[in-house]
């Protein structure tokens, strides 16, 4: 007589379907045959919990084994043929969340359809890079409409594939393949509304909110899981795929995790020091201009550039030091400069510790 499905897997008759999953998947582990080689038993206890999970786990078959027992499926499960290896196999893909695989050999799931993903750009402020940020944007997706039904494909009986057997001059070989009639999915439309297309969906537009983690970059790709089309026959929803561009700062520009600024001062202001404002993502920063400062100079604002995204550490805002020649002088000006020409404390007179403009970008990138 053949042992009852329900003491296979250690439950009671009234557990529900999770508990039913939970209970398989203890029994796949434990008696897996990776991690029994050689051992037969192990291999036949694991053959009749995947037998048992195959009905107790669809409710369908489960009613059906409730009241017929196991003459309902004469001729099925493993002794009549019904599964072979495979089936078990991707009934994993269910029991383990579909990333199953890996030292169990990453076989497929049950039956499903997966939707298809969804993509768009999302514009950033390079305030918003620097910050992080969350956005809400309105997707249009394709979802199950409300009162569409499914039930079991009939060309492959909920199994999303169906089995041939050829004889060949090897011999009797068994081959499978997606069923044509319900695409995979197992089950085909039952009933559904007028404006539902033929998979039974309808377009609805949803707000999706996007965490945008600080520190992303022009032309990266944030995923965000199940916001794409609705799998068809009640499959898994693809993914919303979300390309970032950032839009050009008018004072900053960004590479990597530095910023650059460029600073202006004037020939009075580089010759008699001055105080200066300068632009960074968290408003104004007052900074101190040395008196005889050079163009080209370089300031190392520490921590106000852009944090990394793989780390917790943040780039410098680099200021650029300009001095402004003016293009026309009047006759005093130009009088007063006339009359410095000759005087050496208006000639250039680098120090060693006045580096090149090749130097100054070197340690630009090395610092």
């Amino acid at each position: 007589m053949k042992e009852d499905y329900y003491d296979i897997l250690g439950v009671d008759r009234n557990a529900s379907i999770a508990e039913i999953k939970k209970a398989y998947r203890k029994k796949a582990i434990k008696y897996h045959p990776d991690k029994n080689p050689g051992d037969s038993e192990a291999e036949a206890m694991f053959k009749k919990a995947a037998e048992a999970y195959e009905v107790l786990g669809n409710e369908q078959k489960r009613a059906q084994y409730d009241r017929y027992g196991h003459e309902a499926f004469s001729g099925g499960g493993f002794g009549g043929g019904g599964m072979n290896m495979d089936d078990i196999f991707s009934q994993f893909g269910d029991i383990f969340g579909g990333g199953f695989g890996g030292g169990f050999g990453g076989f497929g799931g049950q039956p499903t359809s997966r939707g298809s993903n969804l993509r768009l750009k999302l514009t950033l402020d390079l305030e918003d890079i620097v910050e992080g940020t969350e956005k809400k944007i309105k997707v249009k997706r394709k979802v199950t409409a409300p009162g569409t039904t499914f039930k079991m494909c009939p060309t492959c009986n909920g199994r999303g594939q169906v089995t041939r057997i050829t004889n060949t001059i090897l011999g009797r070989m068994q081959t499978s393949s997606p069923c044509t009639t319900c695409s995979g999915s197992g089950k085909v439309i039952d009933q559904k509304p007028e404006e539902a297309d033929a998979n039974g969906q309808i377009v609805r537009e949803e707000v999706v909110k996007i965490k945008i983690p600080a520190g992303v970059e022009d032309g990266m790709q944030l995923k965000v899981t199940g916001k794409g089309n609705e799998g068809p026959a009640e499959g898994v929803p693809g993914d919303l795929i979300v390309l970032i561009a950032v839009k050009e700062h008018p004072y900053l520009a960004r590479e990597g995790k530095n910023l650059h600024y460029d600073l202006y001062v004037s020939f009075s202001e580089a010759a008699l020091g001055a105080m200066k404002d300068i632009e960074t993502v968290s408003g104004k920063v007052r900074i101190k201009i040395d008196p005889g400062v050079q163009s080209g100079k370089i300031l190392r604002l520490r921590g106000k550039g852009v944090p990394s995204l793989n780390s917790f550490t943040k780039g410098d805002l680099l200021v650029h030091v300009n001095v402004w020649t003016p293009k026309t002088l009047t006759k005093e000006q130009r009088a007063f400069f006339e009359k410095m020409l000759p005087d050496d404390n208006f000639q250039p007179n680098p120090e060693k510790n006045d580096k090149s403009f090749f130097e100054k970008v070197k340690d630009m990138f090395t610092q």
